[in-house]
């Protein structure tokens, strides 16, 4: 008895490898267009990205923050007895009455249980209605009752004790302001993302990367860690265990500002080796993943959408009277469409892509530094104005306060100043937290802009002075016989018959510039190939030829063609910053996946010029792509390389499935004969290119 499961998809796989091998690729092209490449979804992701998944992340790292705050609010009371002459962090603790202990117990219950159904729904352990009318109701509630503790801890009337100068209130009572402000803010953040999902703009669901993920159980395990460590640390040092957590953050983020708070014992010394070393392992992780998310993945997206952007903004600024395109302020490009060859309009859309590309990325390395600096200040200035306030029984002015953030951001940590208050020293904890990441950010900026630019005229200057390059500071004023030999044979007048889907040109255009051009790119990809052209596949090439098969050898060639490629755009996939191909090794890679860049049937004119055919208007032939279009594949989610590689390797697998069917795959590019007579004639124009030298 047949599977009726399987009937259906084995007979139309069969159908679609009968009449066209290459169909599902296809339909990838068409989903990739629908998913990335459509403006229209570029304008989803940029709205909406932030509520699907930055506001989730943001709540799933931030909630651990929260509810470790909400602890420290619970353990210790909210009121000290400053005797005179005595630091209000030196104070004698009040008892509680039991009404706050209660209302600040079930916050933290609340609060704990709404952290918990966000990662259980962020790990699709709750459906995603439950998981978040509890994570937003837990929160809130969470929030208002530690609000209201907060504001009759404020009234003198109703919890103060008088007379208010012998009396304070405790590191406990602004843990817990930080706490609710927190609780608030995530509240709202996940009302945002589940009116998105609500209105249908994504589903509702999270889907979160692992990276995003590993990010939130590291934020996790780091406060356990230092909450922990402070519960030690005050019991073996006889500190107050809000006291321990000040220590315990400023000794795991490396920032060491301590005079009143050092490890005295032999016990605490001891154990600060294992526990200082864990603490570094473990924010180091953090500030890892947020490098990850923030400088890889965002932006990506980030460097995505300006792309988009600037090549509409281009685009709309086609001047077809005077065949010009500006690209950039004071900068107009040749762009005519007209009395072109297709390979040469083809180049001219690339290399206007190429300099979109290269304006949109560096834009968005200075804007990221331009954020990323403003961030960075904004920290140190009102962190600095706060400390000010906070520290005001010290006497600090605006300068000392900006001068202690700015040691503690950059984490030195001289310890000439600190907070001496029940104000200070929580705000302190929350503010170095946020500072880490932030400086990392900033850091990495850097790296990507000021830095490298630095870098690159250092190594300017070096290179035409003491540090030349490999070929000498006289490199390229002498020609060498290679290079003559090159430009030798990449000028002359040489073709052979043109094969299906190939790079060789109709004896019509017979311009000397056009030849010129046509066969750099038609050389460059012949000389590619013939690099792979070794002696066994000569070999089993003229066994072939010898049994009266030659059709077999070229199949076998341009499979192992196939195969030798993708071995080396598996190299190129790795590569930091990603490869970007020239014109001529795109033309290259599309004649190997059957897109000739000579066959306008596969091309589509730019948006914003007029279109030469019916089948050049949007939506009429899906198959059809301009360099210059949302089909682009400069324009796709993916690396140039991990383009290629995915299209390379289901050519390749589909030409093996279709030889084991029975059925002929796909004409090669170029028969073997044909490679055979381009490599005499090169190695004939060598010869005479070195005779010319000599």
């Amino acid at each position: 008895m047949n599977d009726p499961g399987l009937d259906s998809p084995v007979n139309e796989a069969a159908k679609d490898l009968e009449h066209n091998p290459y169909q599902h690729l296809q339909e990838e092209e068409e989903a990739e267009e629908e998913n990335f490449l459509d403006p229209r979804y570029g304008l989803i992701i940029d709205r909406w990205w932030f509520a699907s998944t930055a506001c989730p992340l943001i709540a799933g790292t931030f909630g651990p923050m929260a509810n470790s705050f909400s602890i420290c609010a619970l353990v210790q009371s909210w009121r000290v007895y400053v005797p005179k002459g005595v630091s209000e962090t030196k104070g004698q603790h009040i008892k509680d009455p039991p009404w706050l202990i209660a209302v600040n117990s079930v916050s933290l219950a609340l609060a704990l249980i709404a952290n918990l159904a966000l990662l259980l729904n962020m790990a699709r352990r709750i459906p995603f209605a439950v998981a978040q009318s509890i994570t937003i109701v837990g929160f809130f509630l969470a929030s208002f009752m530690l609000i209201a503790l907060v504001s009759v801890a404020s009234s003198h009337h109703l919890f103060r004790v008088e007379p208010s100068e012998t009396h304070a209130l405790s590191q406990a009572y602004y843990y817990g302001i930080i706490a609710a402000a927190l609780y608030f803010i995530i509240s709202c953040l996940m009302i945002g993302t589940v009116w998105g999902a609500w209105k249908g703009h994504y589903r509702k669901e999270f889907r979160l990367t692992i990276s995003q993920r590993t990010l939130m159980i590291q934020t996790i395990m780091f406060m356990l860690y230092l909450l922990l460590g402070a519960c030690i640390y005050s019991f073996i040092e006889g500190w107050e265990y809000l006291d321990a957590v000040y220590w315990a953050d400023f000794t795991l983020l490396t920032i060491g500002i301590g005079d009143d708070f050092t490890p005295a014992t032999h016990l605490g010394r001891g154990l600060l080796f294992p526990y200082a070393v864990g603490g570094i392992v473990t924010i180091g992780l953090v500030v890892g993943s947020i490098r990850t998310l923030v400088l890889e993945r965002a932006k990506a997206k980030m460097e995505a959408r300006m792309t988009e952007k600037r090549r509409e903004r281009v685009l709309s600024t086609v001047n077809m009277e005077n065949e010009t395109i500006k690209v950039g302020h004071f900068r107009r490009m040749s762009f005519s469409q007209t009395g072109l060859s297709e390979p040469e309009r083809r180049e001219q859309e690339f290399n206007i892509m190429r300099k979109i590309q290269s304006d949109s990325s560096s834009r968005r390395r200075w804007m990221s530094l331009l954020t990323s600096t403003l961030a960075a200040c904004g920290l140190w200035f009102i962190g600095a104005l706060i400390f000010m306030y906070s520290e005001r029984a010290q006497g600090w002015s605006y300068f000392v306060s900006l001068y202690f953030s700015y040691t503690t951001l950059l984490t030195i940590g001289y310890g000439d100043a600190q907070p001496a208050s029940n104000s200070g020293r929580p705000f302190f904890v929350f503010w170095s937290l946020l500072a880490i990441p932030t400086l990392t950010i900033l850091i990495s900026n850097m790296g990507d802009t000021v830095v490298k630019l630095i870098s690159d005229v250092t190594i300017w200057a070096a290179s035409i002075t003491i540090l030349p390059g490999e070929h000498g500071i006289r490199a390229g004023i002498k020609t060498t016989a290679k290079n003559a030999k090159a430009r030798l044979f990449h000028t002359e007048d040489f073709r052979v018959d043109r094969p299906p889907g190939f790079l060789f040109y109709s004896s019509q255009e017979d311009d000397k510039e056009g030849r010129k051009r046509r066969n750099r790119i038609q050389t460059s990809a012949l000389d590619r190939m013939t690099q792979h052209l070794e002696e066994e596949e000569l070999h089993e090439t003229e066994e072939a030829e010898e049994a009266g098969d030659p059709t077999e050898a070229d199949t076998h060639f341009y499979h192992y063609l196939l195969a030798r490629e993708l071995r080396n755009l598996m190299r190129d996939v790795n590569k930091s910053p990603p490869k970007q191909y020239s014109y001529a090794e795109w033309a290259y890679f599309l004649m190997l996946i059957g897109q000739d860049e000579d066959d306008p049937d596969f091309h589509r004119r730019p948006p914003g010029t007029p279109p030469a055919s019916d089948e050049d208007l949007p939506g009429v032939c899906a198959a059809k792509w301009s360099w210059l279009g949302p089909r682009s594949p400069l324009m796709a989610s993916k690396t140039e390389s991990e383009w290629i590689l995915e299209r390379v390797s289901v050519v390749l697998e589909t030409e093996l499935k279709s030889l084991r069917g029975g059925a002929k795959g796909r004409p090669p590019p170029i028969s073997m004969k044909q490679l055979k007579e381009y490599m005499a004639e090169k190695e004939k124009a060598t010869g005479e290119a070195e005779k010319k030298e000599q």
